[in-house]
Formats: C-alpha cells, sequence, structure tokens
C-alpha cells in the first residue's frame, strides 16, 4: 500500500501516523510545502507575544522525529501541483530545487488546510500588512514588533482577538477593526459584551460596525483609513477576517467541492473519488446538532477526520460523526466558549428552540474567589433536547463548556443536565454545580414551573402590548440602574402588595441574575397573575442593550 498524503500539520500528520500504527509495511509519504511537518499553529500568537518563548516548542512533531519513530518519508518545502485522477499519480515540486517529478499513490490523503483572506484593498500588499498562518508568519510578525509601537488588526475572530492581546503584552497600541457590530462574530451578541468591555479595560482599542478602506505608507510606518473616516497609524496590520478552503488541487482534478469551496467528503471522509480523502480545514462536513454543510477550521476535528481517513483505508469501519463546533477563547484573564448552535444559527434557520440565560458563581459562595458565569443554553422547547450552549467568565468556562459539548454529543436533554452529578468541594464548584442550574431552569420553563420572556421581545414591544415590569430587587439595587418604566416591589414585600399589580395586564417580573424573578414568578402564578420571568434578569438586559 502506497499513501501519499499533501498537507501535514494537523489532519494530514495524524493520518499519517494512524497509517504507520495500523501497517508497518504500509509507504507512507508526507508532503508538505513549509518547514515544519507538524508544529502547533493555534500557539503561533502566545510566541509572538513571547508567552511561549522557546520557537522549537511550537514543534508538536518535528520532521526527524517523524522520520525515525514512524518509518514516514517526509518531503517538506515540497508542494503537489497537480492529480492525474487516471494514472493515479500526483505532481510533485521541491520548493528549494525547483525539481518535479510524478509520484504514484494508491491512496490519496488531501489535508491542505486553509489560506487566511486577504481583502482587496488598496494597500494590502505593503510588506507589513500579513496574515498569520505559520512559522515563517510568526518569524515576520517577531521581527517587525520587535521595534514596532502600534499595530491594527482587522478582524475580530479567534485569531485577531488572540493577536491582539499577545501585542498588548508586547507594549503595543494595538486596535481592532470589526465588520460586525460585536466581536467574536460566531457567538450571540449579548454573551460577547462583557469581553469586549474587558479587552477595553486592558488596553484594546475596538473599533466594531466599521472596516478599513485602505492602507497607506507614512514615512516608516502605516495608516489605516477606516469607513467611518478615522485613520489609524500603524507599524504592522495584521489581517484576521477569515479563512478560505485551499481546493485548487480538488477543483483541478475534478472533486467536487461545496457552494463555500469545501472538498465534499463522506462520514470516512473520502472525497467523490473512493481512492482520495481529504481532511481538515479544506473539507465540507456535516454540523452534528442539526446535519447541515458547514466549514469550521478547528484542530479537534481535523486531528479525528485524519485518523478516521487512516482508518478507513485499512478497512476499519470508523465514521466521522459531524464537527460540533466547540471552541474557547481566553483573553487576558476571561474566557468565553461555545458548543452546538447559536441562536443566530437557529434564527437563521428557522429552526424551533428556546433558550435560558443563568449567571451562578463558579464555585462555592462562601469560598474565596467566587466569581460570577454566565451560561446559556439552547434547546428544542418540545423535547429539551440541547441544541447549542455558551458561556463566559474568568474561571470554571472550560469545564463547564465540556461538560455540555458532551452533553451535546450524548443526545441529552436539558432534564439530564437536572441530574448530572459533577465534582464537588467548595473550591471546585457547588453542590448544585452551574451545569445543574441551567437544567433546573431550562427543564422549569418546559414543565411550565416558570415561564420566561426575554429581553428582545420586551424591547420589541409596543405600549400596546407591552407587560407591566416588576422590579423585585432592593431599592438601593432598583436606584443603581434598572429596565425603563419598571416598578420597584422588593421580593419582601410582594406578597402584601399584591394589590398594586394589574390583574388585566401580563406582568414580567426581573430581579439581577433571575432567582429572585422566579420566586416572584411562582408566587403570581400561584395568585392567578399572567406573568413571565425575564430570563437571565437585569445582568443580561444590560449586556442585550449593548
Amino acid at each position: 500500500m502506497k499513501i501519499v498524503i499533501v498537507g501535514a500539520v494537523a489532519g494530514g500528520a495524524s493520518a499519517a501516523a494512524r497509517a504507520r500504527r495500523l501497517d508497518e509495511d504500509a509507504e507512507i509519504i508526507l508532503i508538505e510545502r513549509g518547514e515544519a511537518p507538524s508544529f502547533a499553529n493555534c500557539g503561533l500568537p502566545y510566541f509572538i507575544g513571547g508567552v511561549i518563548p522557546k520557537r522549537d516548542d511550537l514543534l508538536v512533531a518535528p520532521k526527524q522525529r517523524l522520520i525515525d519513530r514512524y518509518r514516514l518519508d517526509v518531503r517538506t518545502r515540497t508542494e503537489v501541483i497537480s492529480i492525474d485522477r487516471k494514472q493515479k499519480t500526483v505532481a510533485v515540486r521541491n520548493l528549494e530545487t525547483d525539481e518535479s517529478y510524478d509520484l504514484p499513490y494508491d491512496k490519496l490523503i488531501l489535508s491542505p488546510g486553509a489560506s487566511p483572506l486577504r481583502p482587496p484593498i488598496p494597500g494590502a500588499d505593503l510588506p507589513g500588512v500579513m496574515t498569520l498562518r505559520d512559522l515563517h508568519d510568526a518569524d515576520r510578525m517577531q521581527e517587525i514588533v520587535a521595534t514596532a509601537d502600534a499595530a491594527v488588526i482587522i478582524g475580530a475572530g479567534f485569531i485577531g482577538l488572540e493577536m491582539a492581546e499577545n501585542l498588548v503584552h508586547r507594549g503595543l497600541k494595538t486596535t481592532v477593526v470589526e465588520l460586525a457590530d460585536q466581536i467574536l462574530p460566531p457567538w450571540d451578541a449579548e454573551m460577547v459584551v462583557p469581553v469586549a468591555e474587558h479587552l477595553r479595560q486592558n488596553g484594546v482599542e475596538l473599533r466594531l460596525a466599521d472596516a478599513a478602506e485602505s492602507i497607506e505608507q507614512n514615512g516608516d510606518a502605516m495608516q489605516v483609513r477606516l469607513k467611518s473616516g478615522e485613520v489609524v497609524p500603524a507599524n504592522l496590520v495584521v489581517m484576521s477576517v477569515g479563512v478560505r478552503p485551499e481546493n485548487t488541487l480538488a477543483v483541478e482534478s475534478g472533486l467536487e467541492v461545496g457552494a463555500r469551496g469545501g472538498i465534499q467528503v463522506n462520514p470516512q471522509m473520502q472525497t467523490s473519488d473512493a481512492d482520495i480523502y481529504a481532511v481538515g480545514d479544506a473539507v465540507e462536513v456535516r454540523h452534528f446538532v442539526d446535519g447541515s454543510p458547514i466549514q469550521i477550521p478547528l484542530g479537534g476535528p481535523a486531528n479525528r477526520q485524519g485518523r478516521i481517513a487512516a482508518d478507513h483505508i485499512f478497512g476499519r469501519n470508523s465514521t466521522y460523526r459531524g464537527t460540533q463546533g466547540t471552541a474557547i477563547v481566553g483573553l487576558f484573564d476571561m474566557a468565553v466558549a461555545m458548543t452546538g448552535l447559536s441562536e443566530k444559527w437557529l434564527e437563521a434557520a428557522k429552526q424551533p428552540y428556546e433558550k435560558v440565560y443563568v449567571h451562578p458563581k463558579n464555585h462555592a459562595g462562601y469560598y474565596p474567589g467566587a466569581e460570577s458565569l454566565t451560561i446559556k443554553v439552547l434547546f428544542h422547547p418540545d423535547s429539551g433536547k440541547l441544541l447549542g450552549a455558551q458561556v463566559v467568565g474568568r474561571n470554571g468556562v472550560d469545564k463547564r463548556v465540556d461538560v455540555l459539548a458532551v452533553a451535546i454529543q450524548a443526545g441529552m436533554t436539558v432534564y439530564d443536565l437536572e441530574e448530572m452529578e459533577l465534582a464537588y468541594a467548595p473550591q471546585f464548584g457547588s453542590a448544585k454545580d452551574p451545569i445543574n442550574m441551567a437544567g433546573f431552569v431550562a427543564a422549569g420553563v418546559l414543565r411550565g414551573d416558570q415561564p420566561i420572556g426575554h429581553m428582545a421581545n420586551l424591547k420589541a414591544s409596543t405600549e400596546a402590548d407591552r407587560p407591566f415590569v416588576l422590579d423585585v430587587r432592593s431599592p438601593q439595587e432598583f436606584a443603581a440602574g434598572h429596565i425603563d418604566g419598571a416598578v420597584n416591589i422588593p421580593i419582601e414585600q410582594l406578597r402584601t402588595r399584591l394589590d398594586e399589580l394589574p390583574r388585566d395586564q401580563s406582568i414580567a417580573t426581573y430581579c439581577q441574575v433571575g432567582q429572585r424573578g422566579y420566586l416572584a414568578t411562582r408566587l403570581l402564578l400561584q395568585r392567578d397573575f399572567k406573568v413571565v420571568n425575564l430570563s437571565g434578569g437585569f445582568v443580561t438586559y444590560q449586556r442585550s442593550m449593548g
């Protein structure tokens, strides 16, 4: 068996190592355009920021180790320029010697990855305008950053914001320009409001709902002219507006690709040619939750896909379940994570859903250092099946999103979240973990124990259909900020002041995070009022208002 793998890093290197473990006699040729066949591209921003001090620390599996340990034929600084599917050969070129030759294969695995987008704006080709994809890019950025004092990052996605944090660590005045009106566009807007504020507090300048119109040389530096009219000086401009699949080989050889250019594969990672597989950022797969076609460039899925391709080549019954989109971003000392579908996705797909917000502490409140988390859970309004979740906070974000990710993989419901038995000690969690709390609230909604309303609906209501808004917090909390038009009756006084509430109008009650609002809702339901609890309380209201 002769296996040729085009592209290494996550998917290709994983496929090569797995193939060797399955067949000691197979001839496995790993072709990589760059200098390193397996490096931690997710660590590049932290190398530039000095958090990872040594370049060699980014080499997950150095070339010689792959040769010695796995007996692979590793050809770096080499690229495949075409595929002859009929002859089952690839045309190869050595980038250092310019030597070209044909290489036959029995099975071919494509792992070309995705390339950063470079918007066609004037000045995008200036020497100080860069994208970050490989070690060579990181080396060039290191050289610029060493003498720079200002940077502009175009795009507020994963890499853009990680670069912003690390450039601030290096002492650069850093401005992030984002076309959308929020950072991290895959997340729901209200969930990233506190993260945006945290970035500003740590010195990152955000220009949201704005765009770069041109980049101009300005002496030894540059300046970025924005659509808003602002001109921002910079020694370094980082393009971080997304990626496109490297599909040239697939397209030119007649393999099927999706509407957005991703190479189409079946669950065994086979392309439309049964002898050619494709893995990683270049492929179109199915979303685990709803089966829709997607391209989500993540390292974990790429590694699993490489393993599955190798399994199938050697006759193993291995299939890819789909990508769930579980992701986390750490920014200064905050984290924001998501898994499954977002509300904006569900809205665009016109899929039925319900949602709840909870704001529990990350561990027992009586133990020093407890801090608030915000958890948003999306679920089916009839079955309660989990559809997606997002978590924001400082500590414990990774733990909770991982639990929710596994719950979605297992097809669990919000009722299952109520019953989860999670590790508890006061410094790690609570007897009723935040996951349990999310389950209690969501299951209570489905059981009818606590009808809920949402801030977006309140905001969209007209004078004719606007509910009576009841704030059950303390007078001090009310005075510090409240929903416009709300009436304050503290929960402790509510039972004796029911005659102040309308019987002919619906009531929307709220507190700071939801618990007192829930108590008020239960009380009023039993006194025959028509009432809902505004999910997430005043904290969610503030964030939903931007």
